[in-house]
């Protein structure tokens, strides 16, 4: 199959499952990265400016993050809303401080990624919105995500493309190129960018993930990322069933 034609896939996949759901349309988180303009692309030509709406939540992330989405958001003529969240971070910061815990950048990054969860689910569940996710192919296999942050969403609709499927997605789509090529980061601290954190090209693992060769030393890397966050992909573990006498 055609990339063009899985993007019909995506798009139908899509307006079914809002269809399914009795809801009235979608929220999704802007970051300005290429994983949810694409996403927001592909939600646009699913059901419509009117049943779409994006949320910028820069959270003391860096200016231009928040200037590359809302020239996406104006380029693709999308609804949005600016939520910082900032004020209610550097409070949740200061009262771990206040109890003697100081925080290190990763659990910093991470609490900020549910505080964006909470401020999609807030915002959809006013607007009887669902929540849409924007992990890939990569990121999914490896758990390069925050659970219950920007895991916590109801439906991901790019988790079954590579990165670089992701951004040919995006540039089909008029996703403008200076989005489509830039460096991939999740925003959550200075300097932060998703290859240095994952200690893994994307290029290396797009090519781990289509049965291609890569380096061994690579190839541990990803299988043990995979291996460590496998339960971050599996429902919530339960205990037996309890059989009442």
């Amino acid at each position: 199959m055609k990339l063009e034609q899985y993007i019909d896939v995506i798009v139908k996949f899509m307006q079914d499952y809002l269809k399914d759901s009795h809801q009235d349309g979608y929220v999704l988180g802007l970051s300005g990265g290429i994983d949810s303009s694409a996403v927001a692309a592909l939600a646009l030509k699913a059901v419509g400016k009117e049943r779409l709406h994006c949320i910028m939540m820069p959270i003391n992330s860096l200016e231009d993050d928040l200037k590359d989405a809302i020239t996406l958001a104006k380029d693709l003529d999308i609804n949005y809303s600016v939520i910082d969240g900032s004020k209610a971070f550097n409070e949740l910061v200061k009262e771990f401080e206040s109890l003697g815990i100081e925080l290190d950048a990763s659990t910093k990054g991470n609490l900020k990624a549910r505080i964006r969860m909470s401020i999609l689910y807030a915002y959809g569940q006013k607007n009887r919105m669902l929540v849409l996710g924007t992990d890939n192919l990569d990121e999914s296999y490896v758990g390069y995500f925050t659970k219950y942050g920007d895991g916590g969403v109801d439906l991901l609709p790019i988790c079954r493309l590579t990165k670089e499927e992701v951004r040919n997605v995006a540039s089909i789509l008029g996703v403008r190129k200076e989005l489509v090529e830039r460096v991939p980061s999740a925003g959550l601290y200075e300097g932060q960018t998703d290859e240095k954190e994952m200690g893994i090209l994307y290029k290396d693992l797009d090519a781990y993930l289509l049965g291609q060769k890569v380096d061994e030393e690579v190839v541990n890397k990803i299988e043990r990322l995979h291996r460590i966050s496998e339960h971050k992909r599996v429902p919530i573990p339960r205990p037996e069933e309890f059989k009442r006498d």
